[in-house]
Parts: structure tokens; C-alpha cells; sequence
């Protein structure tokens, strides 16, 4: 089973996708998470996406797809996958589906996880997280509850870069509903709610789409 998990900044995407990992076997790819790592380790990619992710903006499309495809091509890939953080624009979405074509992959479902945007930035501004495992916690928590190390908060969870995400999802990120509605793979997911309310709206939207299907 290939998924998409998408929605705004904040919605709660890496949480839905982790529990979607750990309930069906198959890796959760947040792309992220994988460049946030590059940055941490100084690496090329790293130098070259740290300012670009600082300000709030994309990484290159190139550099993504080249991350993505090494990933996909890994082991653990083979039952499956779920993908979060990218796609992020139409020129983006149109290179996966080229990648996934040459691999023999397709996505399944497109998991869309809407929220208002007040509430989006109630969520992200302030919002604390631990260098080492990049979880994140909620304001004002100062230390990492799993380690005990202390939370830092990253560049673009402070308020202009929150605004500025926002700005960029809704004008960019957005129409990409309109491109999976076309391919009839989306579902849409209420994302307000306990994270276990939102997780059985979540299966519940994949075995009705089984069904269907």
C-alpha cells in the first residue's frame, strides 16, 4: 500500500503517518525529517537547504526527487510506503509520478488532513523541538520527554516563517488537491480532534476507499 498523507503545515501529518507505519509495516518517508537530518550533519545537501528552510521555502525539485528516489529504492520500500511532506507543487507532483512510473509504483490513497489556518498557527508558532530525535512538543515544554534533552525551537516554527509556510501551502500546496481529485485518490480527513479520533477517521477513510476500489 503506497500513501500520500497531505495537509497543511501542522496538521498533524507525521503523527497520522507514524501511527500508519507502525499499524501496517511500511515506511513512513518525511521528507522533512530526512532534510532536517542533512542539515544537522553539515552535509552538502545540508549547507544548501539549511537558509532555504530557515526562510520557510522549498527545497529544490531536483535535490528532492534524487532524496526520494534513493529512499524508495530501499529495502523496506518494497510492501509499500507512506510519503509525507512532498509533493508540495504540480511541477513536483508530475516529477514523483514520472519517478513512481520508472519504479512500478502508484499511489493508492491520498490522505488529506484539513485544518483552518488559525488554527494551524496556534499549533506551529511556539511550538518546541528536541535536536536529537526532532520530535516536536507543544510551547512552552522545555525539555524532551523520551530523553530528557533540552528543546530548541526551529527557524521556521517562529511566527513570520509559520505565516510565511502558510502563505506558500496555500498558494503553491493547495491546487494539488484538484490534481489527485482528477485521479479520484482522495479522501478528506477532519483534522481537529484527538489524535486517536483523527486516526479512525483515517483507517475508516482506507477501507471505505478498499471497498470502493
Amino acid at each position: 500500500m503506497n500513501l500520500l498523507l497531505y495537509g497543511p503545515p501542522g496538521s498533524g501529518k507525521g503523527t497520522q503517518a507514524e501511527m500508519l507505519h507502525k499499524r501496517f509495516d511500511i515506511p513512513h518517508i518525511a521528507t522533512g525529517d530526512i532534510l532536517r537530518n542533512e542539515v544537522a550533519a553539515g552535509t552538502p545537501l545540508g549547507l544548501k537547504a539549511k537558509p532555504i528552510m530557515a526562510a520557510g521555502g522549498y527545497v529544490p525539485d531536483d535535490v528532492m526527487i534524487g532524496i526520494i528516489r534513493n529512499r524508495l529504492a530501499q529495502p523496506d520500500c518494497v510492501n509499500g510506503f507512506i510519503m509525507d511532506g512532498f509533493p508540495r507543487t504540480i511541477p513536483q507532483a508530475q516529477a514523483l509520478d514520472e519517478l513512481l512510473t520508472e519504479l512500478s509504483k502508484a499511489f493508492d490513497r491520498v490522505l488529506y488532513l484539513k485544518v483552518e489556518t488559525s488554527e494551524l498557527v496556534k499549533r506551529l508558532a511556539g511550538r518546541m523541538t528536541c535536536p536529537v530525535d526532532q520530535k516536536t512538543y507543544p510551547p512552552g515544554t522545555r525539555t524532551c520527554p523520551a530523553d530528557g534533552t533540552k528543546l530548541v525551537q526551529r527557524d521556521d516554527d517562529k511566527p513570520d516563517a509559520v505565516k510565511h509556510r502558510i502563505e506558500i501551502y496555500l498558494e503553491k500546496t493547495l491546487p494539488l488537491l484538484d490534481y489527485y481529485r482528477a485521479r479520484h485518490l482522495v479522501s478528506e480527513i477532519e483534522g481537529v480532534g484527538t489524535i486517536d479520533e483523527i486516526h479512525g477517521s483515517v483507517l475508516s477513510a482506507l477501507e471505505k476507499a478498499r471497498v470502493t476500489n
